[in-house]
């Protein structure tokens, strides 16, 4: 059987883009079960409280939910089991760096297949405050309406409301 080619987005975290700032994002491997890679086919997980985090010099991401695959027997994985994230020492090491000297977190943008093998986009986040949420709230609808108003120029129906 070919080996698949391209990404497959498996799953997103939108909720991490609005709340924290993004500084910097990486993609590492991650270290899955024969059940565990099943049910990420299937498209079936989320990252909605997952974060990663350091353990003797290694980096694991936590409350990520992969849901139990349908057809697995007794051997089926546990949903949020911490699971391992496989990157070069070089890049862990310069990661726990920038956690540990500027209250940074690491935090999974999106899961997907990239040429078979399944990776994550963990970004390098900090956290945002409630007035810059609105501040980004009135930038995007701001633009939205630019765009809307363009939209019409471009139609010619400018001169109507």
């Amino acid at each position: 059987m070919p080996r698949e080619k391209g990404r497959k987005v498996v799953a997103t975290n939108r909720r991490a883009r609005h709340d924290y700032a993004i500084l910097d994002t990486f993609e590492a491997g991650i270290s899955l079960t024969g059940t565990e890679v099943k049910s990420l086919r299937a498209g079936r997980a989320s990252l909605v409280d997952a974060f990663a985090q350091a353990k003797d010099g290694e980096l694991y991401l936590y409350g990520m939910h992969i849901p139990e695959y349908t057809q697995g027997t007794w051997t089926n994985h546990e949903p949020r089991r911490v699971r391992k994230l496989l990157l070069r020492r070089i890049e862990i090491d310069r990661l726990l760096g920038k956690v540990k000297e500027s209250g940074l977190t690491l935090v999974p943008l999106a899961l997907y297949f990239s040429d078979g093998w399944a990776k994550v986009e963990l970004g390098l986040a900090r956290g945002k405050k409630s007035y810059d949420k609105r501040e980004d709230l009135a930038k995007r609808e701001a633009e939205r309406e630019v765009q809307r108003v363009l939209g019409r120029r471009v139609k010619g129906m400018a001169g109507r409301t």
